[in-house]
């Protein structure tokens, strides 16, 4: 009974499978075309090329570009992979949501941790309030100079060596103080 119950399901599910391959053209009333695998509701029979199957590269891809050196073997620039030679580009200095005093006339200094070392023909810039505060230079560390007091948010631009943006550093929030009566060391 159990071989029996076996051999009719094989049967039934080939049966389904053979169905579920065909798929049928029709006209509604309206003239939109319909495409369904129901042949009771007429129409004609289209032949569905074979499906490309292309197999996966071993690679966990996440919503964030894959951060990796120049020695890897999907070097920068190659068709399909993201821009980044480096394995770190971020801004160390000023730490998020750091305060200056005025004390410091409003000159901030920046600096980026680039790892490996910046290639000879990249250039970064740095962004103060989504504005670009200095032009592109060959260089870690900036000073940005007489900083209006209040909130700013910095961030480092990456350029290739054709001048296009290739990465964003993550923003960093800084806090200019105010000069105060109450505080007149500040």
């Amino acid at each position: 009974m159990n071989k029996a119950l076996m051999v009719l399901a094989v049967g039934l599910t080939f049966s389904l499978v053979a169905q579920a391959q065909n798929i049928y053209r029709t006209t509604d009333a309206q003239g939109n075309v319909v495409f369904t695998d129901n042949p009771e509701r007429g129409g004609e029979q289209v032949e569905l090329a074979p499906v490309t199957v292309v197999p996966a590269t071993g690679e966990v891809r996440t919503g964030q570009p894959a951060l990796r050196d120049e020695g890897s073997e999907a070097a920068a620039g190659s068709p399909g992979q993201p821009f980044m030679p480096y394995d770190s580009f971020r801004i160390l200095s000023p730490s998020h949501e750091q305060a200056f005093p005025v004390g410091s006339a409003g000159n901030v200094p920046v600096e980026l941790g680039i790892q490996p070392e910046l290639r000879e023909d990249h250039r970064v810039r740095l962004l103060v309030d989504g504005r670009v505060s200095q032009t592109a230079m060959h260089t870690t560390a900036f000073v940005v100079a007489n900083m209006n007091p209040g909130e700013h948010v910095l961030q480092a631009e990456l350029l290739d060596g054709s001048g296009a943006v290739r990465h964003r550093s993550s923003p960093v929030t800084i806090y200019v103080h105010r000069a105060s009566v109450n505080r007149p060391t500040n």
